[in-house]
């Protein structure tokens, strides 16, 4: 493959789309960074200019990924509003979605095993991502007896769990293609269960 000219924005950029590809492709794990220059069309040492290493490379594609996420959280929750119903299933609906339409960057993000910690800018991302939910999470929780009210936090993590269960069961190939139910079913009525459970829907007569 011919070596390309990059302006200095587009090789970065070049590294993590051709990053994401392999992702995809080999997993987290599966590629080198020789490889990841090579699908970027450009020499092993240029990769040096932008990223320390292959960790690094994968943390700024989860970066990106969790900007997306975020952006898309957020655009969930406000389309369901007024309702905090209506926005807390959107925001688990939402989680599905993003998984299909950016499988490189949910590997990124979530099975490369890179921290969220790792930098202040991946921290910063991910944390108003993720607080996207807890925030439907928490108003939703207002309308359950405070006796009864599970922590926001917990209550984010478990419809987190189930959104997450579902992607990695049912909806990136095996077993997924086992399932007589599509993905998106599955998430919606175990949140109504869920939901049930709590008092927050009523139960089918």
């Amino acid at each position: 493959m011919g070596k390309r000219g990059y302006h200095h924005g587009d090789l970065k950029r070049a590294l993590v789309d051709g990053a994401l590809r392999l992702i995809e492709e080999k997993g987290p794990t599966g590629f080198t960074l020789s490889e990841a220059a090579r699908e970027a069309g450009v020499t092993p040492a240029a990769v040096y200019r932008h990223f320390d290493g292959r960790e690094d490379l994968i943390a700024e594609a989860a970066r990106q990924g969790y900007a997306i996420f975020a952006d898309l959280m957020a655009y969930a929750y406000d389309k369901g509003q007024p309702s905090a119903l209506a926005s807390f299933e959107a925001t688990g609906r939402a989680y599905l979605a993003f998984a299909r339409k950016y499988p490189g960057h949910y590997v990124a993000m979530f099975e490369s095993g890179i921290s969220i910690q790792s930098t202040p800018e991946l921290n910063e991302v991910a944390t108003r991502a993720l607080g996207v939910l807890e925030k439907a999470a928490v108003d939703l929780s207002m309308q359950i007896p405070e006796e009864r009210r599970p922590p926001p936090q917990m209550f984010s993590a478990h419809i987190w769990a189930m959104s997450h269960g579902v992607v990695e069961l049912f909806a990136r190939g095996s077993p997924g293609t086992k399932s007589p139910f599509p993905p998106e079913d599955l998430l919606e009525t175990g949140i109504g269960v869920y939901l049930r459970g709590l008092g927050l829907v009523p139960h089918d007569e």
